[in-house]
């Protein structure tokens, strides 16, 4: 009913309009002084004028738009309807015996139609723009850090969207070709050294950085900057969801101080291995494991199988699943990998075709008290969860490793190390396609040293760190996880392959940004304490050895071992002959066990400051 009582008003307000253009063109045309037969001519006209041009205008759709937004598009619809209406109108005046007007009112009439029309509808958007104005003059002023399409976007949205209580003054931009030009009325001021010049004098009380495709590295300098002020610094994510407007300005985040270019996917050849297959992910719960369950479920997969033996973890991530992939069948196996009757009885019963494996014991201080227990659940139990796969016909096996497997001098890598053994020497016989995938460590996973960070920030400090020395290399779990999904497209059997993790940092950097990101200073606000090389730990950590030789993929985020880096050890009938009773490992059993099995292991000693 509004809509119809909308269209009925604007009606009536255009027959006003339409009729005071032709009275104003007969008026401009005699000079005031309009005939007799003119006016005569004008009254037998009115009705076919006026029906014309109004049913012109509703066929453009020019009353089905919202005029508080109107626009040059809007204008170049009036221009259509209104010309499209006036040569109707001429051709049934010389087609069939109607009264005519000269000429020139005709062309008269057509220039004032389009102004009085256009001025109508214009003057919605004026008045709104002026409401937006007066409202604008408390709102908060703020600079925008970026010039391209991110820029233009973000400056729409402030001056279209007066709830954000965000006025932009002003742009910079890196770009000399930028300098003094103007985006939607806002000047760009300078460059990012300038910025705390233009803060100072134009009192700008927010920054929003809008280069959503800027690394790291850039983002990391034009924080450091804009510290040197006293604005509130955000960020515009760029999401590609248009609709989705609740997250586009968030405050900055580690992730966008450690962000690299995105990765590029080749989505049609994962698909050729996910589309329709039944998969299954061990350790469905934990932090890799869930994200694996998100992103296989977006490759067109007809089952998925969820197996943890934490229940609450397996019952958050099924949750979750089932509430957005409602075309995906959805099992759970509440499971341990440790338990080789149950593991048979979950592959002979739901058939994976694909099998991600991402349980394990990965805290390297715990494993270190409970080295019987990392030999259980990372070695046992992937060769458990392997050979049954093999038995069961799966046709790619991924198994989740980490640089700690690399020349390891902790339980924990050295346990991981062996896995990677296992797989590789169970691929020799089987049909199906073994492969492994290593990577670091990933910022914000369960028990990582971010989370640890921000809960120690959040009381008052100090924050610990281990060495001044200790780097890490770091990833963000999506992007591990999609080059996870990608090697898995890859695998031939036999493979280990290595993420690119980018440049390693230093776990002291980290802890001074995410104090800076809270808005304080590292060592006045919140202390700082160096608490020792923890049992097992390296000050850094690599992610091939010395012996394996690494080759490119296509993906230039994914390295490949080699397959010809010498012969493999028969770890399989090792830990058969090793490993007799493994419910009774102790800590001196299970040393001596991992020694045996894998001769490399140096176990680092306990060192200090």
């Amino acid at each position: 009913m509004f809509r119809i009582i909308r269209i009925l008003t604007l009606m009536f307000i255009d027959t006003i309009l339409i009729n005071l253009a032709v009275i104003l063109a007969l008026l401009l045309r005699f000079e005031a002084d309009i005939p007799g037969q003119y006016i005569d001519a004008y009254l037998s006209l009115v009705p076919y004028i006026t029906i014309i041009t109004l049913v012109s205008l509703y066929v453009f759709r020019l009353y089905h738009r919202m005029w508080q937004y109107a626009s040059l598009d809007e204008l170049f619809g009036i221009l259509k309807s209104v010309t499209t209406s006036i040569l109707i109108l001429v051709m049934l005046i010389y087609t069939i015996p109607l009264s005519h007007l000269p000429r020139s009112i005709y062309i008269l009439a057509w220039l004032l139609m389009l102004i009085l029309i256009g001025a109508s509808r214009l003057g919605w958007r004026i008045l709104r723009d002026l409401l937006i104005k007066e409202s604008s003059l408390v709102a908060k002023k703020t600079l925008i850090i970026g010039a391209g399409d991110a820029g233009e976007m973000v400056i729409r949205e402030l001056l279209n969207n007066t709830s954000l209580n965000l006025k932009p003054v002003g742009i910079v931009d890196d770009s000399k070709s930028k300098q003094y030009l103007t985006l939607h009325g806002i000047p760009v001021l300078g460059n990012r050294n300038d910025i705390p010049r233009i803060v100072d004098k134009y009192a700008i009380e927010e920054i929003i950085l809008a280069i959503p495709s800027a690394k790291g590295k850039t983002v990391r300098e034009i924080v450091a900057i804009c510290r040197q002020t006293p604005a509130k610094l955000r960020i515009f994510q760029g999401t590609d969801d248009l609709l989705d407007r609740r997250h586009r300005l968030r405050e900055i985040q580690l992730e966008d101080l450690l962000r690299r270019e995105p990765v590029k996917m080749n989505l049609e050849e994962i698909a050729l291995y996910l589309n329709d297959k039944t998969v299954l992910v061990s350790g469905a719960g934990g932090s890799i494991g869930s994200e694996l369950c998100r992103q296989v479920c977006m490759h067109g997969i007809k089952k998925i199988i969820l197996l943890d033996n934490n229940e609450n973890a397996l019952f958050e991530i099924d949750n979750e699943i089932k509430s957005i992939f409602s075309n995906v069948i959805i099992e759970t196996e509440l499971t341990d990998i440790k338990d080789k009757d149950k593991l048979e009885y979950s592959f002979s019963h739901h058939k994976p075709e694909v099998v991600f494996h991402a349980a394990a014991h990965k805290h390297v201080p715990m494993m270190e008290m409970h080295p019987g227990e990392a030999i259980k659940n990372n070695i046992i139990g992937t060769k458990n969860i392997s050979e049954i796969a093999d038995k069961n016909g799966v046709e790619t096996f991924i198994f989740i490793s980490t640089d700690k497997a690399v020349n390891p001098t902790s339980i924990m890598g050295a346990t991981k190390r062996i896995a990677e053994m296992i797989v590789q020497e169970i691929n020799t016989t089987s049909q199906t396609h073994f492969a492994a995938v290593r990577f670091g460590n990933v910022l914000g996973s369960r028990g990582s040293v971010i989370p640890i960070f921000k809960q120690q920030i959040e009381k008052g400090g100090p924050v610990t760190v281990t060495h001044p020395d200790m780097t890490r290399y770091f990833m963000t779990i999506p992007e591990a996880v999609q080059l996870v999904i990608q090697a898995g497209a890859m695998a031939e059997g036999g493979e280990i392959f290595v993420l690119d993790m980018g440049e390693p940092v230093k776990i002291l950097d980290i802890a001074n940004d995410l104090i800076n990101l809270y808005n304080l200073i590292p060592e006045k606000d919140i202390a700082i304490q160096f608490t020792g090389i923890r049992p097992g730990e390296k000050l850094y950590e690599e992610l091939f050895t010395a012996k394996e030789q690494m080759a490119a993929t296509h993906n230039e985020r994914i390295y490949i071992t080699h397959k010809d880096n010498g012969d493999l050890i028969p770890i399989l009938k090792t830990i058969d002959n090793l490993i007799t009773d493994n419910n009774n490992l102790n800590g001196h059993d299970a040393e001596t066990i991992i020694r045996n099995l894998l001769p490399e292991y140096q176990p680092g000693e306990k060192k200090t400051l």
